[in-house]
């Protein structure tokens, strides 16, 4: 096929949409079910019908092609767990007993039933739950989710591609199941698994899909030869099918790197690749393997991860370079919609002009479908569009919120000294335990209380005018003084005020720093039902005043014991925000490190002895590729030291990290230079405790003994067990007792019960100690 007929055909398509619904839609009916106010047959009713939704406004904007099979009540990978039939045994009978309660199960976990592990997927905020797989694993074929949602979308006369995740991928992000040996290696299961996605393709193209889209981002990420040897074995298998649709295999999220060789020598029928942040890259990669011929090629071109407007001229000439590559070139955001907010149009809080430079995932939409216009009949058909696009552009390039001259020049004056601490651990920790006077094992929380119906209507309340700002502060006060009396009542060490004030942690924050914009309608999915709106970093930062300083000081005015500060860090308020594109992320991250360096000063001076910079996007935000990891860890670590070494050596500094694999970042934890750190280890049964031992870790360290992400409440026994797991890598005298994460999203009872657990386990550990 020639340049130009591979031009004509080009058509418009996407790998995945937001699941929510314009109001939430989901996260309702699915919260509704848990608490038994909504059926199952009403939660599969909305479901269905923003299915259709979604597929429809694809549809109607000018997508060719819409993705079917996407759409998850809870995460996609667990999905695809059910789909191989992989349950864990411990699920097996309440998934029998009721596949929708038992899917659900697996999820979140029942009180007797622990649920599956949950992590970051890629360097993303979206957590996906991590397959459990042995030896004995047996997969068998369950296609009826995506059989039926691919029906759904034909029977609208849509044109459909099925998306699935791709079998390398799915048990590249597989662990060891429980019990079995850690050493497992899930990918030997590849020739069980290969039958099993053979049996789901063939079902698929029995009910009408022409295409099958299966995505392999985990082949983005440096790859040994071993598990290349099985990417090629598995494609070589899957398309010398017969019984099958054609097959797209699809990357994102970076270069496909030493992978693209293998891909495009395979009997697959197209691939889809990412042409943003990685185009460089990959064009190369292209062009050393001499292109795609004979192939699709799905071009990745608009960004699918953040929120600028796209820059229609680049990427219509980056589309018209690859037309000499593949027979056919079509147009795509470079990784599923899931990533984005659905509709900026939506948003009446953002003035006119600046809004025009965001493009969430309707605007999204019409991108593509602009440029896959200009591929096949030229530019000429887009004149109007080029235009208006060149126009944003400019005017976001030289809008004074995107240029502070005094906020750079403060930032491009610090120096090495300026983060440092000015004395070593060793010296700080000897201060320190004379100023806090703490018992073996300290006890703490790691910030936030449940946020409870009362203060979201009170929030709420004063939005609408119907309180005044007054009748809130009282709110505030009457819920710290609650938090505090608890605490105290159950005996934890190191308290907090459970920041009522705050609506989330990182937006707080982002609505009081200049630089920064909010939206109102911006929700994006974290997990299961937990939705968060990412601010959106658009200018350079800066603190007009203090942020935090009156209500820890109020909390800490209730109570004799030590309250944290608590403070979100520079990398996680550019990890989950939309970050701007228009210079290097480093030096963002002094931006805003400077800006918290001012926060944490007027604390200590406040009267604050221990202050906590959370930073639980360091390990996500790490580079998919090891050779870009020690240009990142190096502004990332100097970014907190920044703002954290500017206070007196018997002040702690705490620091905070969840749900990601932590062992490849040891040492960045180390540079960080924190006092003390709490992370997540219930779902992991301690393996960040074991990690820290093997490198060395020279600090104190809480692994956490409670999973908040789950309802139920572990028993003072089960956290006592954890916590002696923990002792076997850390010295009692460094090791802290606390759950996994902050505790917003968890009601009162349990958390009470929990808490009160988890202070009897610290008792009767440290009794063990005394006695032995």
């Amino acid at each position: 096929m020639t340049a130009k007929s591979a031009a004509a055909a080009a058509r418009a398509t996407v790998y995945g949409y937001p699941r929510q619904g314009p109001n939430r839609e989901l996260k309702k009916a699915i919260e509704g079910y848990w608490k038994g106010r909504v059926t199952a047959d009403a939660l599969r009713a909305t479901a269905a019908g923003l299915r259709r939704s979604n597929w429809q406004q694809l549809a109607d904007a000018g997508i060719h092609e819409v993705p079917t099979g996407d759409f998850s009540y809870y995460d996609h990978v667990l999905d695809t767990t059910v789909m191989v039939g992989a349950v864990p045994e411990r699920h097996r009978d309440a998934v029998e007993a009721d596949a929708l309660g038992g899917y659900f199960a697996m999820a979140r976990g029942t009180q007797d039933v622990a649920p599956l592990e949950m992590t970051k997927w890629f360097d993303t905020n979206y957590h996906y739950l991590v397959p459990e797989l042995g030896p004995d694993t047996v997969f068998t074929a369950d296609s009826a989710k995506q059989v039926a949602e691919l029906k759904e979308a034909l029977a609208l006369g849509l044109t459909a591609r099925p998306v699935l995740v791709g079998p390398v991928t799915y048990l590249l992000l597989a662990k060891p199941a429980p019990g079995v040996s850690a050493d497992f290696e899930p990918l030997t299961l590849l020739d069980r698994l290969l039958p099993v996605y053979a049996e789901v393709l063939a079902d698929l193209r029995a009910a009408g899909a022409e295409w099958v889209q299966l995505d392999e981002p985990a082949l983005v990420q440096d790859r040994t030869p071993a598990e290349l040897n099985a990417a090629e074995r598995a494609y070589r298998d899957l398309g010398a099918l017969t019984d099958r649709p054609k097959l797209l295999v699809a990357s994102y999220f970076n270069q496909l790197g030493e992978a693209l060789p293998v891909l495009a020598k395979a009997p697959v029928d197209g691939l889809a690749l990412d042409f943003t942040d990685s185009a460089a890259a990959n064009l190369d990669a292209l062009a050393a393997v001499g292109g795609l011929p004979g192939k699709r090629l799905v071009a990745g071109v608009v960004n699918g991860r953040n929120i600028w407007i796209n820059d229609l001229s680049k990427s219509l000439s980056i589309l018209g370079t690859l037309l000499g590559f593949a027979d056919r070139v079509d147009v795509a955001a470079s990784c599923s919609l899931l990533h984005v907010p659905l509709d900026a149009s939506a948003e009446r809080d953002i003035e006119p002009q600046v809004l025009r430079w965001l493009a969430f995932a309707k605007q999204k939409n019409a991108e593509i479908v602009t440029l896959a216009k200009g591929l096949a009949q030229g530019t000429v058909a887009i004149t109007a569009e080029l235009a208006a696009n060149r126009a944003d552009l400019a005017s976001r390039a030289s809008s004074p919120i995107t240029n502070d001259p005094a906020v750079r020049a403060r930032a491009a004056a610090v120096t090495e000294a300026d983060a440092r601490r000015s004395q070593p651990y060793t010296e700080r920790a000897t201060a320190q335990r004379a100023h806090l006077g703490l018992p073996l094992l300290p006890t703490t929380t790691i910030g936030s209380f449940p946020q409870t119906g009362e203060l979201r209507v009170a929030r709420a309340d004063l939005r609408a005018g119907r309180i005044d700002a007054a009748g809130y502060e009282e709110r505030i006060k009457a819920e710290i003084q609650e938090v505090v009396s608890f605490q105290e009542k159950t005996g934890l060490d190191v308290l907090v005020h459970g920041e009522p004030e705050r609506n989330d942690m990182v937006q707080y924050f982002a609505e009081q720093l200049t630089g920064y914009l909010a939206t109102q309608h911006g929700w994006v999915q974290s997990y299961g039902t937990r939705y968060v709106r990412p601010p959106v970093l658009a200018g350079d930062i800066s603190r007009p005043e203090p942020m935090t300083v009156r209500w820890t000081r109020y909390a800490q005015s209730l109570t004799d014991r030590p309250v944290k500060g608590m403070l979100t860090g520079p990398v996680t308020m550019l990890a989950w925000s939309f970050v701007r594109d228009d210079q290097p992320l480093g030096d963002t991250a002094r931006q805003v490190a400077l800006a918290l360096r001012d926060e944490v000063g007027d604390l200590e001076a406040a009267g604050t002895s221990v202050i906590q910079v959370d930073e639980p996007a360091l390990r996500e935000t790490l580079p998919l590729r090891s050779t870009d990891h020690p240009a990142y860890l190096a502004w990332a670590t100097e970014a907190f030291r920044l703002s954290t070494s500017g206070v007196r050596p018997d002040t702690q500094i705490h620091t905070h990290m969840c749900y990601a694999e932590f062992g490849d970042i040891v040492q960045a934890i180390d540079d960080l230079d924190a006092d003390v750190i709490s992370l997540e280890a219930a779902r992991s049964h301690m393996q960040v405790a074991r990690e820290l031992a093997a490198h060395g870790y020279p600090r104190e360290a809480g692994p956490g003994v409670y999973d908040i992400h789950s309802p139920r409440v572990p028993s003072a026994e089960e956290a006592a067990t954890l916590l002696r797991a923990g002792l076997k890598a850390i010295p009692a005298e460094r090791l802290w007792v606390n759950p996994d994460c902050g505790l917003k999203t968890r009601g009162w009872p349990e958390t009470r019960a929990s808490l009160e657990n988890l202070v009897a386990a610290a008792r009767t550990v440290r009794g063990e100690l005394s006695a032995s």
